[in-house]
């Protein structure tokens, strides 16, 4: 590198003197065609370009030869150092002065001509690859949520597939034991008819278990694939929610649930049996998530800009308002930061169907404070249905 920078000096050295010296001999050639003044521009054009092209210490060398060779050469009395007039000697010291001045600067401009691009390439090189590590960090970002929507689908699926199949399996091998049995006097008495009756419904209800995780499953798909079907027609809000608290009313019968009903609440256009899924399935997390023998209120009221508000606020111990988001993540209860809820049942998948209804309406949905107590508010904002735009909003 030093060796490079040494050679490159004395090219500019060596290019200086060649320089000036050919500038000498084409201004000679040219006689008295030509007068000092034009021979001083043409050298400081010549120092400027040597300034620029090789640094200031060359150009300083130009400057030195090119007032030597003005002298000698332009200025009477020609062929001689002395100069014959005292205006000529401040020529001569103004050419000197201004050609030196002018290399210094020309080299200094170029110099941070060169330090800004050297910046801006820098700049652009660091851009590159803050660019190259956000895309990194954005894949491994994405790997590692992948990773741990992995790892929530499959506990999901090991506990939520497993225990009912292992309840179905254990209830129908007892019931083959007992009709083997039943056949075989001198074996023990058989299970009878209320411990039969007992493994039936063992069977019959986790087989339904098994059953609404399957549909939760295809309506997650179809929610994310984007191909949820709303069947969508005018009905009554007091309606769908005597409907869904109904549904929910074995799951909440220790509790104390209190309806608030606004008195004119106005007719909504929307899929009843979707929007009642939701009412349900926030009952039930209600009800799941709190002490019995709470309050589990239901209001609903009308909102601004032809919207309707449903709130469904319970008494249980709250959600951080930093998952509050992530709580409506598919599979967020099997996760294991952050997870709020223990040995609780369920898959995790009811809120984010939730929102994926609501949001299919064009409405929202989410979690906020509740006044004075701990427990957990959830707020639903749903279009009545009044404004044609909200149809083909929701289905965007």
């Amino acid at each position: 590198m030093w060796k490079a920078l040494g050679g490159r000096k004395l090219l500019g050295y060596i290019a200086a003197v060649v320089v000036i010296a050919t500038a000498t001999a084409a201004l000679r050639a040219l006689g008295s065609r030509i007068n000092p003044t034009t021979v001083a521009l043409a050298f400081l054009l010549i120092i400027l370009f040597v300034a620029t092209a090789w640094g200031p210490k060359p150009a300083v060398l130009a400057s030195l030869l090119g007032a030597a060779c003005f002298n000698f050469f332009f200025l009477p009395p020609v062929g001689t150092f002395h100069i014959a007039h005292p205006e000529n000697w401040i020529a001569l010291l103004a050419f000197l002065v201004t050609a030196m001045t002018a290399g210094q600067l020309s080299s200094r401009a170029k110099l941070r001509a060169d330090e800004a691009t050297a910046a801006q390439q820098e700049i652009e090189r660091l851009y590159h690859e803050l660019q190259d590590t956000f895309e990194q960090s954005s894949q491994a970002k994405a790997l590692k949520q992948s990773e741990r929507l992995k790892s929530a689908l499959l506990d999901a699926v090991t506990h939520d597939l497993r225990t009912p199949l292992t309840s179905i399996k254990a209830s129908v091998t007892t019931l083959l034991d007992d009709h083997r049995l039943s056949k075989n006097e001198d074996d023990s008495a058989p299970l009878g008819e209320e411990g039969r009756q007992e493994m039936l419904e063992v069977i019959n209800e986790e087989a339904d278990r098994l059953d609404r995780f399957i549909e939760d499953l295809m309506a997650l798909a179809r929610i994310e694939a984007g191909e949820m079907q709303l069947h969508r027609e005018w009905g009554s809000l007091e309606e769908i929610v005597a409907a869904a608290m109904k549904r929910a009313s074995p799951l909440t019968k220790n509790h104390h649930v209190q309806l608030h009903l606004f008195d004119e609440l106005p007719s909504v256009r929307v899929d009843e049996r979707a929007v009642a899924e939701v009412i349900y399935v926030l009952l039930e997390n209600a009800a799941k998530y709190s002490p019995l023998g709470s309050v589990i209120r239901l209001a609903a009221q009308p909102g601004q800009q032809d919207m309707v508000q449903l709130t469904i606020e319970d008494q249980g111990p709250g959600i951080p308002a930093e998952l509050r988001e992530r709580v409506f993540d598919k599979f967020f209860r099997a996760m294991r930061d952050g997870d709020l809820s223990g040995h609780k049942p369920g898959t995790g998948m009811g809120l984010a169907i939730a929102k994926g209804i609501v949001e299919a309406h064009g409405g929202r949905i989410w979690i906020e404070n509740v006044d004075d107590s701990t427990g957990t508010r959830v707020v639903v904002l749903l279009p009545t249905g009044d404004v044609e735009g909200n149809s083909e909003q929701s289905q965007r």
